[in-house]
């Protein structure tokens, strides 16, 4: 795609955009190289993923990017086999966990709809949880490394405690023996060493090193002579723990180096779905479609919006060609809106090239095209001595080398800034030279030549922008089929010209333009609505199709759901039955037992009548599941359309739709449901028999709304924190969400053990632990939901 268009069309603007709702500096580095793809697979490829990226942050929430750090210089480091201290080592493990976790994000059930482009990008995740839990464990924060970290740095610390505990209690007897040479009964610390500030005139009094001395020399810093042994071990033992720290990081730095491959690739996975997310994220706020793609040159935008106008303001615009005609010649007032028409035309091609979905009502569609061209805007350039037309000519001249089949090209005010007469007519020679080679072409002009020239051409169909002669406006509305109508008359009278003046006016001009302006007004209501009515029927058979298209694809997953729910309904019955008869045995045999140590004979007799019964009726029941599909109801020897009749397998009636086909199966109405059965399946309808006629009630809940991945009960009182939470776990229940956050705060501690209490017995909850490193430490739990 050539930089001019790129440019003109402010496709900077929108990355610009998208880096709003980036992660990390890497996704944001994506962005900047972001341009429209070189083929149409991969053009589909980015807009489905996009898509499904959509669906996933409706579905389930917030992705988990929760502390990820662009760590490229990091593993870059690491890759060389340098030291890497504990703050980077903890960023790298943000980044192993955020790969792992969403492998299990994009996790679904086998009936639910998958997200097959992400899936397969997500299959070159390898999780590395042993390096993640090992980082985790050992390192507390970006300066602190845990005691858990090893058990030598246990023991170091233990013992360097239990010797500064040793050293203070002699420092504070040192304190009270010497006080009276001190200048405060206080003892500090120099050099890592424990010493006395000692009045400079009593140094002879207290023997010992002198470590430092005060600024103004009236205090010497001195280690008594009894603490030098102390002193010592304590320095041995800190000595010891840096070395102790040092070989952790190290084993650590040579954990991420020995898997190098793998933590980079991860990353870049990482960053690539933050980059997916963020168009994702865009497309949400934007509230984007994903539009049909082709390749012919077809474009069909159904009320699209240029993304850098204020939604709100922005008027939605339909905008069609490559069917009927391959050029489009807007005219119409100036400040109108026909160059923000071709701006957008050209902006939502780009970004849907770029992967990106589109600002426009659903069942648009966009083309595949191998370049776009825009000829907008004033370039003239005093360096270069270029007057506004020259500067135009010039990029004319390379696009009409350039241009061909697969190109759209976008002229606003095509052969303006010359004299009038010339510049239309070079304006119908280069369109009619482009639309012979089959160029899609959008252009704006004020020349009532090309009017003429679009009604005359075939392939050539003219636009307007409407503008409202009552409130002297434009509407911003394109029509298409009608060229602009001037109306200088009527605005002109409702200014307040004197009639006269616009009488005389009209007498000047012929007859025939007349009557080519009064055509156009009356063509222009009919050719509207028209339109309207063909584009609204073409949408509605599209929906239709599509609709149809997802209720086939649901009945599939309906018919395997249901099948698989027979068999292990099935196999749970039978485990039922099986463990009431050896529970039923093990009780006799426990009676029987009883018996031997003074029941009677009347009695065992009893007991065995009664075990009889249960036997028979265990057994009975265990027939019935085995037979459940023949003895439910008499089988059917006649098939009749229209004939209601029992389906045992759904257990409610159902209406015979087709007479069997060459695989013995028959089509019938279950409810709002068409379904194909085997014809011997069916049983005759008995009124007398004990058929369940209660109709079972199928319903599919499916929880579109976005739920948040975490809630913040700071501020709130244990009552209404306790309360917000437990309304939040029915919410992230219900929208499938298998972790989620609960920030609560540090604080006194008084509302994370409210929450945790509550946690504790909530049906909701498999597990909860408070967040590690990156997730918010002891401020915040993390709550896995069953």
């Amino acid at each position: 795609m050539n930089e001019r268009a790129l440019r003109v069309l402010e496709f900077n603007k929108i990355k610009e955009m998208l880096k709003k709702y980036t992660c990390t500096q890497a996704s944001k580095d994506i962005i900047d190289d972001l341009r429209p793809y070189n083929n149409i697979y991969e053009m589909e490829e980015h807009l489905e993923e996009t898509k499904e990226a959509l669906q996933l942050l409706s579905k389930k929430g917030s992705p988990p990017f929760d502390g990820i750090f662009d760590v490229r210089g990091t593993i870059k480091r690491a890759g060389k086999g340098f030291l890497l201290m504990p703050g980077q080592l903890l960023k790298i493990a943000a980044v192993i966990r955020c790969a792992r976790k969403f492998k299990e994000y994009i996790k679904h059930k086998e009936e639910e709809e998958s997200y097959k482009v992400i899936e397969d990008i997500c299959e070159g995740i390898v999780p590395l949880k042993t390096i993640e839990d090992s980082i985790f464990m050992a390192i507390v924060s970006d300066e602190e490394i845990s005691d858990k970290a090893s058990t030598a740095l246990y023991n170091i610390r233990r013992a360097l405690k239990d010797k500064n505990a040793s050293v203070r209690d002699k420092v504070n007897s040192f304190v009270r023996t010497y006080s009276q040479y001190l200048q405060e009964n206080i003892y500090t610390i120099r050099g890592e060493r424990y010493v006395l500030p000692v009045k400079s005139e009593h140094k002879g009094s207290v023997p010992g090193l002198v470590h430092d001395q005060s600024s103004s020399g009236a205090t010497l810093f001195i280690e008594p002579m009894g603490l030098v042994n102390l002193n010592n071990e304590i320095r041995e033992l800190m000595l010891k723990e840096k070395a102790e720290v040092q070989r952790i990081l190290e084993e650590l730095s040579k954990e991420i180096y020995d898997n190098i491959d793998l933590v980079e690739n991860n990353s870049k996975i990482v960053w690539e779905l933050d980059f997916i997310f963020t168009k994702a994220k865009f497309a949400s706020e934007l509230n984007c479609i994903c539009p049909s793609v082709n390749e012919n040159g077809i474009v069909d935008i159904v009320e699209g919006k240029h993304p850098l106008i204020d939604p709100n303001l922005a008027v939605p615009m339909n905008i069609y060609l490559g069917k009927d005609f391959t050029s489009l010649i807007i005219t119409g007032p100036n400040t109108g809106g026909k160059t923000v028409t071709l701006k957008t035309v050209g902006l939502l091609h780009i970004m849907a090239m770029s992967g990106l979905m589109i600002p426009a009502r659903e069942n648009s569609t966009v083309s595949f095209f191998k370049e776009i061209f825009a000829d907008i805007g004033d370039e003239q350039s005093i360096e270069q001595s270029l007057s506004t037309f020259s500067s135009h000519m010039t990029n004319i001249v390379d696009i009409m080398d350039k241009a061909d089949e697969s190109s759209l090209v976008l002229f606003d005010e095509l052969g303006a800034g010359t004299d009038p007469t010339e510049g239309a007519a070079l304006a119908v020679a280069i369109l009619e030279n482009l639309r012979k080679r089959k160029v899609k072409i959008v252009a704006t002009t004020h020349y009532s030549e090309l009017k003429a020239y679009a009604l005359k051409s075939q392939g050539v169909e003219n636009a307007s922008v409407e503008f409202d002669v009552e409130t002297l406006k434009p509407t911003y509305r394109l029509l298409i089929g009608i060229p602009g109508k001037s109306n200088a008359f009527e605005i002109s009278k409702r200014l307040g010209l004197q009639s006269y003046i616009i009488e005389d006016a009209k007498n000047s001009i012929s007859s025939d333009n007349l009557r080519f302006e009064d055509l156009i007004q009356n063509l222009q209501e009919k050719s509207i609505k028209a339109g309207e009515d063909a584009r609204k029927s073409e949408m509605l058979k599209l929906q239709v199709s599509k609709i149809k298209s997802d209720y086939e694809n649901k009945l599939k997953r309906l018919d395997s759901s249901r099948e698989k729910l027979l068999i292990e309904a099935q196999k749970e019955s039978k485990r039922v039955i099986k463990e009431a008869k050896e529970e039923a045995d093990e009780i006799l045999k426990n009676i029987r037992d009883l018996e031997r140590m003074g029941y009677s004979s009347d009695a065992r007799r009893k007991l065995e009548e009664e075990r009889r019964k249960l036997k028979d009726r265990l057994e009975n029941m265990e027939g019935k599941l085995e037979n459940s599909k023949k003895d439910k109801g008499k089988v059917l020897h006649e098939i009749k359309l229209g004939e209601e009749v029992f389906l045992p397998t759904l257990n409610q009636k159902v209406i015979i739709l087709s007479k069997p086909d060459n695989k013995g199966e028959v089509q019938v109405q279950a409810g709002i449901m068409k379904i194909s059965v085997k014809a011997e399946e069916l049983r005759q309808c008995d009124s007398k028999s004990n058929i369940n006629k209660k109709s079972v009630k199928r319903e599919a809940k499916l929880n579109f709304k976005s739920v948040s991945s975490s809630v913040d009960l700071r501020g709130m009182d244990s009552e209404e924190a306790t309360y917000r939470t437990d309304k939040y776990l029915d919410e992230a229940y219900m929208a499938g969400l298998s972790e989620v956050t609960v920030i609560h705060g540090k604080g006194t501690g008084i509302l994370r053990k409210a929450i945790n209490d509550m946690l504790k017995n909530h049906p909701h909850v498999k597990s909860y632990n408070l967040g590690g490193y990156g997730e918010g430490g002891s401020g915040v739990t993390i709550v896995i939901i069953k």
